[in-house]
């Protein structure tokens, strides 16, 4: 079989993503009723499958969506539709929501529906000029479950850009949680800090990988909130996703903060790029 550009696969259908049709009746229409996961494909390769695996089925867990398959099934289909797409670099995306059927608050008693989406990526990018903008944080107590309803993020990182940052970071009662679309850390006096695992942040797989980088480079990690006037007098703040895993904030708020300690974060990006064999 030919390989294709990108694809997208629906429930055993596969096409392009733009010829992809799903329900009208699909909860995640109209509750936002699922859960996602994004991984990044190298050298035909998907980067810490298992981690991403692990947390869609805690995040299913938690809001009772019952699995479209076995997490070997699962994790087994995801690299067969990888395989069929040209590009050795990737930006994979699934999802799975509660079902088909007509709308109604109540579980319905239907299979779970499994949406992914496979297209070619540029690979792995990170920024000494990130900007930062601080938002009050407004969401809900699930934040450590990665659902669907990201309307509190989507206005958030909109703020960002017409604020001409690349990120807004949360804040609840004076402590910062997370950015919009990623996890944030500080670095102060050689120590890594990143806000504990609870139901205020994502436990985002680059947060985890950053903190096994630190142990294995004699690097001391501290799970512990953090305030926004904490972060600004950092010597660094070091915003980190799947799809850009060590990002340098240079500004904060309009204010210069951070890039005082290139070497650490240098030493981060390098675990990374073994990590990903490059």
């Amino acid at each position: 079989m030919e390989k294709m550009n990108s694809l997208a696969y629906y429930n055993g259908r596969i096409t392009s993503i733009e010829d992809m049709m799903i329900p009208a009746n699909d909860r995640g229409f109209y509750f936002g009723d699922g859960i996602y996961e994004v991984a990044m494909v190298y050298n035909r390769k998907i980067f810490a499958l298992e981690d991403h695996l692990d947390r869609m089925c805690g995040s299913a867990s938690m809001v009772k969506i019952p699995l479209p398959g076995t997490r070997e099934e699962i994790g087994k289909l995801l690299g067969e539709l990888s395989d069929k797409v040209e590009s050795p670099c990737q930006f994979l995306y699934w999802q799975i929501t509660r079902g088909t059927a007509p709308r109604n608050h109540l579980f319905p008693e239907v299979p779970s529906n499994l949406y992914v989406y496979i297209k070619p990526w540029k690979g792995v990018e990170t920024s000494d000029e990130y900007r930062l903008i601080s938002v009050e944080d407004t969401r809900f107590f699930h934040c450590n479950v990665k659902t669907l309803n990201l309307l509190p993020n989507v206005m958030a990182a909109q703020k960002a850009k017409e604020a001409g940052c690349q990120e807004a970071v949360f804040v609840r009662d004076g402590y910062v949680t997370e950015g919009s679309h990623a996890n944030v850390s500080i670095i102060k006096d050689g120590v890594f800090i990143t806000h504990p695992l609870d139901c205020l942040i994502l436990p985002g797989t680059e947060r985890k990988h950053m903190i096994a980088f630190c142990r294995q480079l004699g690097i001391l990690v501290e799970e512990r909130p953090f305030t926004l006037e904490e972060m600004a007098k950092a010597d660094e703040i070091i915003v980190s996703s799947t799809s850009h895993p060590s990002m340098r904030a240079m500004e904060l708020d309009g204010k210069p903060v951070g890039m005082k300690d290139p070497e650490t974060v240098g030493k981060l990006r390098q675990k990374y790029l073994e990590a990903i064999g490059q």
